[in-house]
Parts: structure tokens; sequence; C-alpha cells
């Protein structure tokens, strides 16, 4: 990146942590004359793996794998390390007794306990009157749902507990809090108050004691410590919040105004929505699912979650095991040769929320719908990997027109962002059926975001954070 600013420039480096599904990122900003470089300094395999009939996230090795890069960026920035912020997936959480230690690695939201914990909820509580309180759409992944499965399982919900990225932080040395943009997607949030809804806690019996306190993103909550603060240069470094929900980063590291375009953050989960100054709450919301959850510097990030490159990364690992290799770049292109689809399938059918052998799902939604399946034999995978692609399309172009209608601006363009914004395949169905210009932003959006807030953060010391200044940082970081 070869841009310059004219602002004052603290030029230590800056780390980004970004927990990722199926990888995890350390990437370095560092300064030269007032011009910014970001370098993906290490990057960690991840994924969900089996405890018996439970799926948990294997947090140690997380945690190695941070550490390693952060070893990585100290070597790499003489200079020292000003800040360090962390970002990643919601709803999932650690356990932790009273010396801040891991009970146990944290559950995987995919995890199907809460089938029951959710359905028993429901018993208790209706959907309008959840979404009425908190603006988040009751989605059985939510962490509301896994502390009640806690209970169910005979766990002490009285134990402490803490969202992923902010326990990499606490980790590090900072005190134990939960980030605002990250707490709205627990389905525990007050809409109004944007703090822990008590009324909540107690209709469903879960101690609100056992919660950390909210913090707004950008906030400093503490200094490396441990053997990393032995390095020198961690000796000086703060730990701050960003957004620390890897989405809401995202938002913030879009360059480009929200107001007249929706964005489709493209992932493991395709979020398809709007950033909005106020809530939606409207029946049409609901049942549409669509969500409220806080963006990071004012307002909302209003979108729905639809099954996203999930449905791909499972195929391609199936057949890997079976000894077919692919990569995403290669079936994307060879997808583009197929013919079109006229057989979709509903991306967010609950069976394509679980793991294990994708294809055979897929063609289970097939027959459902009335279709033929597509045997699975070599050479057939780019006709799978051209369904999914034209049924992820074909769903963005249904959320979009929801969301048409539910707000008072209209939908002039979408930005596409993620690592779905390098499928191009993707982007020209998206484009086709939706008939809305089609812009990209950058694959590493949650990146840009994290370092736009910590540098926006530093700026404002202590002040509230403002969107143009976010955005100010997120456009210098994301030219080339």
């Amino acid at each position: 990146m070869t841009s310059r600013t004219d602002r004052p420039v603290d030029e230590r480096a800056r780390v980004a942590v970004d927990l990722g599904a199926e990888s995890c990122r350390v990437s370095l900003l560092r300064w030269r004359d007032g011009i910014p470089s970001i370098d993906l300094i290490h990057r960690i395999p991840n994924g969900p793996v089996r405890h018996g009939s439970c799926l948990k996230w294997p947090l140690a090795a997380i945690l190695a794998g941070i550490e390693e890069g952060l070893r990585k960026a100290s070597n790499a920035a003489p200079e020292g390390v000003a800040s360090i912020a962390v970002d990643g997936w919601a709803v999932d959480y650690v356990r932790i007794d009273a010396q801040g230690r891991p009970l146990d690695d944290p559950f995987c939201y995919r995890d199907e306990r809460t089938v029951a914990s959710k359905a028993a909820a429901d018993k208790i509580a209706s959907l309008d009157h959840l979404y009425r309180l908190s603006g988040a759409q009751p989605l059985r992944i939510n962490t509301l749902y896994q502390l009640l499965a806690d209970a169910a399982a005979g766990i002490d919900i009285a134990t402490p507990w803490i969202c992923l990225p902010e326990y990499v932080l606490c980790w590090l040395g900072g005190r134990r809090v939960a980030e605002y943009t990250n707490a709205t997607h627990t389905g525990l949030v007050d809409l109004q108050t944007g703090d822990w809804s008590s009324d909540l806690f107690t209709l469903f019996g879960i101690p609100i004691e056992a919660a950390p306190p909210i913090v707004p993103a950008g906030s400093v909550i503490g200094h490396v410590h441990g053997s990393l603060a032995s390095l020198a240069a961690f000796q000086e470094t703060e730990l701050i919040t960003p957004a620390c929900h890897d989405t809401a980063s995202a938002i913030a590291g879009i360059p480009t105004n929200l107001d007249a375009a929706a964005y489709i953050c493209s992932g493991t989960w395709s979020l398809i929505g709007a950033h909005v100054p106020r809530p939606v709450t409207s029946p049409e919301a609901i049942q549409a699912r669509y969500t409220n959850q806080g963006a990071a510097a004012g307002g909302f990030c209003f979108h729905t979650n639809v099954n996203g490159m999930w449905l791909i990364k499972q195929c391609i690992d199936h057949w890997a095991a079976l000894g077919r290799r692919f990569s995403i770049e290669d079936l994307v292109e060879k997808a583009a040769a197929c013919n079109p689809r006229r057989d979709l399938i509903d991306v967010d059918a609950e069976p394509l929320l679980l793991d294990t052998d994708m294809p055979s799902r897929i063609n289970h939604e097939l027959e459902q719908s009335g279709f033929e399946p597509i045997p699975d034999i070599p050479g057939n995978e780019p006709l799978f990997a051209r369904l999914i692609f034209e049924s992820l399309a074909a769903r963005y172009a249904t959320a979009l027109a929801q969301l048409h209608r539910m707000l008072d601006r209209s939908v002039q363009s979408v930005h596409v962002l993620g690592g779905g914004s390098r499928n191009r395949l993707l982007l020209a169905l998206t484009a086709e059926r939706t008939g809305l210009p089609v812009e990209t932003g950058h694959a590493e959006s949650s990146t840009i975001g994290n370092f736009a807030l910590q540098m926006a953060s530093a700026e404002v010391s202590g002040k509230p954070l403002t969107m143009d200044a976010v955005r100010g940082w997120a456009t210098l970081f994301s030219r080339n």
C-alpha cells in the first residue's frame, strides 16, 4: 500500500489478529514517513474438532498459533508495537476459572446441542418478544441458547464466560470485557440501552453476574503481559477492542459511504444488509430473519445471516478425503464453464448448516425439491460448485429485495467484501440476479477495519469514535 497521510502518526507498528472459522491471521501494520504497509505475518489453520459427540474449537492450538504470529511480528517491528486488537466470529465463548484459565475448549456454534435448548427457550418467550427486546434474530447459534445448553448439560452457568476475541485479549493481558458489537450477537443485549438486558437474563434464569462488562469499540483494556511482554516490541503495547465481531470490523473497513449501498460480507457465512442509524424491528424484519447488530461507531449493521462459502469448503474437504483435490479458485473457473442451473437449493436448509458429506446433503435438498441429484463422481465437482454459486446468488437477490422494502431509502449498489469478493463467478451471478452494480472491497476487510479502529481510537484519545474518523483510515489503508 502506497498512500500517505498528513495526520500525525505514531509510527510504531500495530497488530491485527483476525480469528476465522477456517484460519486465523496475524497481520502487521508498519509506517515509513507516513506511508502504511500491511502484511500478513502468520496464518493459523483452524476448524472445529470432534470431541466424542461434541464439536469444539481447538483453543490451545489457536493460542499457540497466535503467539507464534506475535513473535514473528515482534521480530519484524524493531520500532515497537503500539497496540494489538483482536476480532473474530461471534456467539462462541470460553468458561474461565478465578485465575482466568479456560475450563475446557469452547463449543462450536455448529454443535447440535442448541437444537434442544432453543426448542425449550421458545416455550418460555416468543421470538417476537425476544426480537423487540434485543433486536437480534433468535438464531439457534446465539450465545443465549448455548448458555442454556450448558445449563441442560449440568455445567455451572454461574461460571464466568467471555467471548472468543475478547478472551484472546484477556489471555494477552487485558481485563475481561465484552465489546459492544460482539455482545449484540449474544441475543442478550438490550436494544435501547446497549447494555445487558436484565429482563432477558432473569427470564431464562441465566446469572448476569457471569457476563463480562460491555465496553465500546476502540477501548484500551490493558497491556501485554506474560512471556510476550519480555520482547522489546511488546513492552508498552496496548490491548484494544476493535469491533470484536469480524463483520462489524469488516463494515468499518469499507472505504466508501454506505448511505445508498448494501453490503454482502461473503465468507463462511454470507451477511447481507445495510448500515442503518436506527434498529429495524418490524414484523417483516423478523420474518425475513434480519438482525440488528451494533456497528463500530454508531448505528446498526442490519443484515441477515445466509449460509456461505461453508458449502463449497465442506464439499472440497469431502472430496479431498476421497483423493479428489481442488482449490476454490479451480472450481470457480471450471464452474464458470458449466451451463446455468434451474434446480436451485435453499442454502439455508438446516442440514446444510452441519458438517460432513456435504455433496450428499446437497443431493438430499435437490431430491426434496423434486430435482435430480448430481452423482458424486469424479468430474462432477464443478456441477456442485455451479449449483452452490447459483443458489447463493439467488438467495442474495431475495435478501436484497427484502432489504429494499424494509428501508426508508433505496439500495443503488452492492458492496461485496471478504473472500467471496475474489469469486468472479459469484460476483457476476449476484449482479445478474439483483440487477444492481456490484463493487468489491478488500478480501481482508476485517483486517482493514481492525487497523482503522486502532488508529481512530488513538486519534480521538478516549473520546467516542466517529464513522468519519474510522472511514478516513479505512480509505487510506484500502488504497493500493
